[in-house]
């Protein structure tokens, strides 16, 4: 792919990241599109058989960028139990920031639509591997002890994307004083039981 087509490629997809968050994908066409990145149609399905291809690639977008992020925290030189703190905490914040950010398309990243139900499929796994990866180290650092790293993982991820909405909706603290509190009880609830006695 040339630098040309590769940066013509991008501009659409970010404009239609635009229109989606402020229509929504329902109510949002390829013209919408088309109009919002300033190119033709003929430019728009040169690159994209239609607006659910689009959409797809929108949403791996922004996983990806989420995946980037909680990638990063797992490289920090930290140890395992404040590794797994910043990666609750910029998990949370990412998924709210990144919702936020998109206004009207927020309801698909968590519709289980087909197509967020693919692109997070496979986002999951990836995030559960991660996971592994910052247990396992707690283990070898004598931080933690886990008879199960996968269910463990599991039970972690899933414990996470079920707070995910409360989180968004302001639930889970509306001022920073209780957003503290309540992120202290998730870590207090998480590390309970994987914690090494001391």
């Amino acid at each position: 792919m040339s630098e040309t087509t590769s940066k013509t490629r991008k501009l659409l997809i970010d404009a239609a990241r635009k229109v989606f968050a402020r229509k929504g994908i329902a109510r949002t066409t390829m013209n919408d599109i088309a109009n919002a990145s300033q190119k033709g149609r003929r430019t728009l399905y040169m690159y994209f058989k239609n607006k659910e291809e689009i959409s797809s690639i929108v949403i791996e977008h922004e996983m990806e960028n989420l995946y980037d992020m909680l990638e990063a925290v797992e490289k920090k030189a930290l140890p395992a139990d404040e590794k797994l703190i910043s990666f609750i905490y910029t998990r949370l914040d990412a998924f709210k920031e990144t919702v936020t950010r998109n206004g009207s398309l927020r309801a698909n990243f968590f519709h289980d639509s087909w197509n967020v139900a693919k692109v997070r499929k496979g986002y999951n796994l990836r995030e559960i591997a991660v996971i592994k990866k910052i247990l396992n180290s707690g283990i070898s650092e004598g931080i933690f002890k886990i008879h199960d790293v996968d269910t463990t993982a599991l039970i972690i991820h899933h414990s996470l994307k079920g707070l995910e909405v409360p989180y968004i909706r302001g639930l889970l603290g509306g001022t920073p004083d209780s957003l503290i509190l309540h992120k202290q009880c998730v870590m207090n609830l998480i590390f309970n039981g994987i914690k090494q006695k001391r």
